[in-house]
This record gives structure tokens, C-alpha cells and sequence, in this order.
């Protein structure tokens, strides 16, 4: 493939990292990472559905909602499981801090590594529905795989899903942060990882 081409992968910290668009998923995945608000409003589905309860306890129940805690992870269920990152708050200016994004990326990791997950896909969080730069949310990540990730965990797979970003640039930033130079494979397949599997 051509250098900026659609999927390019390396090896960081052991683990194979290919950085691909939503729409060529190159392995699948167990779990998927969702950029989130407090008010978990990004993930809420567009179509409008006919509530089946009392419009009482609707309201009520929109009354009684608190938001959630920018950093937090959310699970829910499914296949894959879904990890909803709360890294926004809608009501904030600017509405991402650097310092959610870390939280959020350490306990999306730790939900990984505990629930012995092998494979994951992520956005850059921060980066889609805010203006964290690219770069910076690489160099974040790096720092998590590296202190969040042991050895021995099962984890072996990340698709990085991209938007417009070259995939080059995002794994040469994951790289420089890391301080690892390794194989890149600009057709996203895998270069050697250097775990068992």
C-alpha cells in the first residue's frame, strides 16, 4: 500500500497497534471504546422512540439524572462490549480536559486488562468531538499502554479507528512517546509483536 494509505500498524509495548478508518476494520474486536459526555448524550441513538413508561415517570426519571464523572468508564454489554470514555462535559468551555482523557484511557485499559480482553478498538478521544490535537491524544495513549498494560495480559490487538488523520503520523507519535522504534507495516498487517499468542 502507499504511504498515507487507508491502514498502517506497528508494534508498541508488545501489542499490535494498526491505525485504520471505522469503515476497514482490520481484525475484530471484543470491545469498543465511544467517545462520551457526562450527560452520556453522544452515544444516544438520533431516532425518536415512543416512551413506554408514564410520562410521570419519565419525567421523573429526567429529573432525578445526575451527570457522570468526566475520566469515568462506563461498560455495557453487548458484543462487542461497549466502554463509554466520559471525556466531555457539555457544559464546559472547552468541553474536554486533557487530564479526562488520561483517566478515561487508563480505565478503558484496566477494564481490558480485567476482563482479559484480546482485542480492542478506540477513537481518539478528545480528538473527535473536541479539539484535542492528534498527536497529543497518541502521546497520551503511549503513556497509558506503557504504565496500564502488563506483559502478561491478554491484550494483543488495538485498532486505532481514525478519522481524516494520516495513520503514519498517529503511530510515529505513539512511537516517539513510547520511545520505541519497531516494523510499521503501511498495509496495517501484523509486524512481529514479540508475545506469545
Amino acid at each position: 500500500m502507499l504511504p498515507g494509505g487507508r491502514r498502517a500498524s506497528t508494534s508498541v509495548a508488545g501489542l499490535l497497534i494498526v491505525a485504520a478508518p471505522q469503515d476497514d476494520p482490520p481484525f475484530d474486536v471484543e470491545a469498543v471504546a465511544c467517545e462520551e459526555d457526562t450527560w452520556l448524550a453522544l452515544s444516544t441513538e438520533t431516532r425518536v422512540v415512543r416512551s413506554p413508561g408514564h410520562p410521570v415517570r419519565v419525567m421523573t426519571r429526567v429529573w432525578e439524572a445526575r451527570p457522570e464523572t468526566p475520566g469515568n468508564v462506563l461498560v455495557r454489554a453487548g458484543t462487542p462490549l461497549r466502554l463509554l470514555a466520559v471525556v466531555h462535559d457539555l457544559d464546559a468551555e472547552p468541553t474536554w480536559r486533557e487530564e479526562w482523557v488520561e483517566t478515561a484511557l487508563a480505565a478503558i485499559l484496566a477494564e481490558v486488562v480485567q476482563r482479559r480482553l484480546v482485542s480492542i478498538a478506540m477513537p481518539l478521544l478528545g480528538a473527535r468531538h473536541g479539539t484535542l490535537e492528534p498527536a497529543r491524544f497518541m502521546r497520551l495513549l503511549g503513556r497509558a499502554l506503557v504504565k496500564g498494560v502488563p506483559r502478561d495480559a491478554a491484550l494483543r490487538q488495538i485498532w486505532l479507528v481514525r478519522n481524516n488523520e494520516p495513520a503514519a503520523e498517529l503511530l510515529a507519535a505513539l512511537e516517539e512517546a513510547t520511545g520505541q522504534q519497531s516494523a510499521k507495516r503501511p498495509d496495517g498487517g501484523a509486524p512481529d509483536t514479540g508475545r506469545n499468542t
